[in-house]
Order: C-alpha cells, then sequence, then structure tokens
C-alpha cells in the first residue's frame, strides 16, 4: 500500500482553507495525510468540528505564521523527513477602499501576507522537492490576479505578484518534474468577505476625496454585497476545484472532476470557480493559451466597476471580489 501523499495547508481556520483541509482528510481512500495550519490557533475549533473523525487520523493542525520566517521554518522542520507531497498555499487578506485612505504600511502588510507568505512557504518546500524530484504547488489566487477591479487596487495588485512569480517560477521547476497550479475563484461567500466589507462599511476613509468616498460607500459597496449574494459560491465548490487542480499529478487523484477543462496533466494549469471566471491552461513552455466560458451577465445597475452597462461582454467573475 503506498504511503500517503502529505498535504501542507496554509489558511485553514475557516473558509477555502478549512474546506479544502477537511476534504482531503476525509477521502475515503485515506491517500492524504493533511497537515492544516494557521495562525491563530485559538480559531481552530471550527476546523475540528468540520473534520470529525479524521481529527488525529488524516488531519492534524498546527500553527503557522506565512508572514514569519521562524515559524515557516519551525512549521516545516517539524514534518517528518521535511517531505511535503503537496503545498497548498492558501493564506491571505483582503483590503478594499480609496487608495488614498490606505498607508504605505498597511499595503506592506498586505503584500507580506499574500505575496510574501506565498513565497516563503514555496522556498521553504522546493529543496526537498527538487531533491526528490517530485511535488506539486496548489497556489489559492484570484480573479483579481488576471483584472483589477475598482477599489481593489492594492488587493489585486499583491495577486498579479503572486500570478507573475508563479508563472515565472514554472517553467523552471518542469525539469525538476515539479508542478504549479494556480485556482483563481470569482467572488466566494465566506466570514473573510463579510468581514472585509462590513470592516470598509466603518471606515473613516481618511485623505480620499468626498465624491470617492460617496462613489465607494453608496456604489461599490451596495453592489458588492448584491453580487455576492447572486454570484458567490461555497468554499467547498472552490476546494473541489482546488483538488482538481492536483488531480493531473496523482496527489489529489480521485477529486471529482470540476466544470473547468484541462487539458492533458503533466503541466502547470490555471483554474477558475465561479459564473463566469476564466480559466487558461498553459502548456509547459513560456506561452499561454486561455479560452473563455459562457458567462452570466451581471443584473444590469449593480456592476461597481463603473457606470454600469450590463457587463455584457465581460465576464460576470470579473465584477467580483475574491
Amino acid at each position: 500500500i503506498p504511503a500517503p501523499c502529505t498535504v501542507l495547508i496554509t489558511g485553514c481556520s475557516s473558509g477555502i482553507g478549512l474546506a479544502i483541509a477537511v476534504r482531503l482528510a476525509r477521502d475515503p481512500q485515506r491517500r492524504f495525510q493533511v497537515i492544516a495550519t494557521m495562525r491563530d490557533l485559538r480559531k481552530k475549533e471550527k476546523l475540528e468540528e468540520a473534520a470529525g473523525p479524521a481529527l488525529g487520523q488524516t488531519l492534524s493542525i498546527q500553527h503557522l505564521d506565512v508572514c514569519s520566517d521562524s515559524s515557516v521554518a519551525e512549521c516545516v522542520g517539524s514534518i517528518p523527513g521535511g517531505r511535503v507531497d503537496v503545498l497548498v498555499s492558501n493564506a491571505g487578506m483582503g483590503h478594499v477602499g480609496p487608495v488614498e485612505s490606505i498607508s504605505v504600511e498597511e499595503m506592506k502588510h498586505l503584500f507580506d501576507t499574500n505575496f510574501f507568505g506565498a513565497v516563503r512557504m514555496i522556498k521553504a518546500v522546493l529543496p526537498d522537492m527538487k531533491r526528490r524530484r517530485s511535488g506539486h504547488i496548489v497556489v489559492i489566487s484570484s480573479v483579481m490576479g488576471l483584472q483589477g477591479i475598482v477599489f481593489n487596487d492594492v488587493y489585486a495588485a499583491s495577486k498579479f505578484a503572486v500570478e507573475g512569480f508563479c508563472e515565472s517560477l514554472a517553467v523552471q521547476l518542469l525539469q525538476f518534474d515539479i508542478f504549479i497550479s494556480m485556482v483563481e475563484p470569482g467572488p466566494v461567500n465566506t466570514d473573510f468577505e463579510r468581514k472585509l466589507l462590513e470592516e470598509a462599511s466603518r471606515r473613516e476613509c481618511a485623505g480620499a476625496d468626498a465624491a470617492t468616498v460617496r462613489y465607494f460607500r453608496d456604489v461599490y459597496l451596495p453592489a458588492s454585497r448584491d453580487i455576492f449574494a447572486a454570484l458567490g459560491q461555497s468554499p467547498e465548490a472552490v476546494a473541489e476545484v482546488g483538488a482538481e487542480a492536483g488531480a493531473g499529478r496523482g496527489a489529489m487523484a480521485g477529486a471529482p472532476r470540476a466544470s473547468a477543462e484541462h487539458r492533458g496533466s503533466r503541466r502547470p494549469w490555471r483554474a477558475s470557480s465561479g459564473p463566469g471566471a476564466r480559466l487558461s491552461a498553459r502548456r509547459p513552455t513560456a506561452s499561454t493559451r486561455r479560452w473563455w466560458p459562457s458567462s452570466t451577465p451581471t443584473p444590469r445597475g449593480t456592476c461597481p466597476c463603473g457606470p454600469c452597462t450590463g457587463c455584457s461582454s465581460a465576464p460576470a467573475a470579473s465584477c467580483g471580489s475574491a
């Protein structure tokens, strides 16, 4: 009987990370040994409850702060043999609002989590993956890594950085038989999103002009809530796509096939989830092929991207937040 795959997942206290951890830990064939991590272990109760009998069997919970070099090293060092077959880089944070109201320190903190956090994790697992000439890295990105959205300037920039980093790295790693997959969800209904919009509605927006603040509060925030209500998918739906993303390498094989198409398995690829989300599959070269699934236009008058025309020519997911 082959040894189970060791899967290290970041950001598992709630939402997508929690759903992926539970999805793999409860695999009927027990093919995965899941190490679910989070920055604050006081928030582990929700994951423990969702894991059920898998807790302590195919799922363990560990502390990991992706913003700390020492925390990352300690967590990876605690894994027997330091072997991580699959890394799921999911930890992240959001920020919305007029750019004038966001301090540079806040921007740095967001990049430290969303971009440098992913980089720290990848750097920590790469040496052993290269030595074994085997491994899979699944990065939970966002549709905003493909297209910027109004009032999400800094968040989108952090996701664009992740996309560029992974696209460049993917080509280098092919010679080591290490593969990178990116999952780019459209709107997802999680506590993460709800809290983000609630905090944004209370923000003073100091430094921003009155017209911009008015547009942010009276147009963008209500429209975002409407879009999430109409188009938002569940974390479990994204977790299935995340499992499918790794299925080509056998690391997460057995996951139900998502609606996303992929052609061939031995290549890095990009999968999007949600109504009208984008999907592209990369060949193991510098070239990129993209295709666009049919999309449901955003209801006229609810688009936060600007004066709304119904977005009939754009993917609906590009009007959301992820």
